[in-house]
C-alpha cells in the first residue's frame, strides 16, 4: 500500500549531516526514535505511533500506520526497535541512498563532515 499525505517531501537529512556530522545525525535519529517509542516497551508500536501522530495533529488511518511499521519491521515482531528505525530512515532518504553523488554535493558545502564519505560507502 502506498502512503499519500498530499504533501511534497523535502529530504533534510543531507543538510542535517552537513551541520551535525555523522555522529550528531545518528544521535538526532535516536532522539526521534525515543520521541515515538512506547516507553514501557522501548519500541515504536502501533499504539505509540498512533498516539504520537494524533498529538502532532496528523490524521493517519490505521492501515497507513500498519504499513509504516511493516516497512521497517525487519524481525517481524510488528514494532520498530531503534536499529530498525534508523535503517528505515536511511532507506527513506532519497539523497542518502544516492551514495557518492550525494557525497559530492554535500562535501562541497563548507562545514561538511568528512565522516559522511565513510558513512555513505557503508550503506
Amino acid at each position: 500500500m502506498e502512503l499519500d499525505f498530499g504533501m511534497d517531501f523535502e529530504d533534510y537529512f543531507p543538510s542535517m549531516i552537513a551541520r551535525f556530522g555523522a555522529e550528531g545525525f545518528i544521535s538526532e535519529l535516536c532522539n526521534g526514535f525515543r520521541l515515538l517509542m512506547d516507553v514501557n516497551k522501548g519500541l515504536i508500536t502501533f499504539e505509540s505511533l498512533k498516539m504520537n501522530c494524533s498529538m502532532l495533529g496528523l490524521e493517519v488511518r490505521d492501515d497507513e500506520l500498519v504499513c509504516m511499521l511493516m516497512e521497517g519491521d525487519l524481525d517481524g515482531d510488528g514494532a520498530l526497535n531503534q536499529m530498525e528505525f534508523c535503517i528505515l530512515m536511511f532507506r527513506l532518504s532519497p539523497c542518502l541512498m544516492d551514495g557518492p553523488k550525494m557525497c559530492n554535493t554535500i562535501t562541497t558545502h563548507q562545514g561538511a563532515d568528512p565522516m559522511l564519505m565513510r558513512c555513505n560507502s557503508s550503506i
